[in-house]
């Protein structure tokens, strides 16, 4: 590598801590500030660091949707794969993966339960928008016009006697997971089958895909599941800092 490739490298790793001055900046890398700033000045003109009125710079735009662009190539079900190989091998349960898309939300991955029992859910396979845990995780991340109007054109079908059937009752409901960071879904799609999910984020703390552990009642009643949910929490947390997002 290059003595100023690995200068402006050393620089973007730099401000990947924070912001920095000019002269922060220079001790950091070692050299004049003269010469930071002969490495910042295209950096800055491409948009990948930017510079506020108090002359001190910080990562820029560009570089934000270049990583963005790295992880969409990779893909969100690659990304997320090893960590939900790992819970599913941990907890023997069925998860899915879940991404909206189109006004949809479509199940992008599936690992099978260890247990005989299996959900007829499938990869490619819409999952209900008023009942389905990883539905509400994605709709709870909207802007509240969006999600009232989500809710307004959805058809309310009661798939078992727990299922939400008005949209004040689903809005209600994504208020709470909004709140609280995981959904339920108790027996709301399939009588007997009761799931949990949680949101996986990106770099800017967006809402881009739904894990959730699906297990049979007579499997494993519902507040047994709930113990699992630390662990379902800790893999979508995982896949969100590998999907850039910093700790909290």
């Amino acid at each position: 590598m290059s003595q100023t490739v690995d200068r402006a490298m050393r620089l973007l790793q730099e401000l990947g801590e924070g912001e920095r001055t000019l002269d922060e900046l220079a001790e950091v890398v070692g050299v004049h500030k003269s010469t930071v700033l002969r490495l910042l000045r295209p950096m800055e003109d491409a948009r990948i660091v930017q510079r506020d009125a108090d002359h001190r710079y910080r990562l820029g735009p560009q570089l934000f949707a270049l990583a963005g662009a790295a992880l969409e190539q990779r893909g969100i079900r690659a990304v997320a794969a090893p960590q939900l190989r790992a819970l599913n091998h941990d907890t023997g349960q069925t998860v899915h993966l879940a991404a909206y898309e189109g006004g949809d939300v479509v199940y992008i991955d599936k690992y099978d339960s260890h247990q005989p029992v299996r959900m007829y859910s499938r990869i490619g396979l819409r999952a209900p928008l008023h009942c389905a845990a990883v539905s509400k995780v994605l709709l709870a991340d909207l802007p509240e016009a969006e999600r009232r109007r989500v809710a307004r054109r959805i058809t309310y079908t009661p798939f078992t006697p727990n299922t939400l059937t008005t949209p004040e009752a689903l809005l209600a409901e994504l208020r709470t997971v909004a709140d609280q960071g995981w959904a339920q879904d108790r027996a709301e799609h399939e009588a007997f089958i009761n799931c949990v999910a949680a949101p996986i984020r990106d770099i800017t703390g967006r809402v881009v895909a739904a894990v959730s552990l699906s297990v049979p009642d007579l499997v494993l009643p519902y507040e047994r599941l709930l113990n699992l949910l630390p662990r379902l929490r800790q893999a979508a947390d995982a896949v969100s800092a590998d999907c850039g997002l910093a700790p909290s």
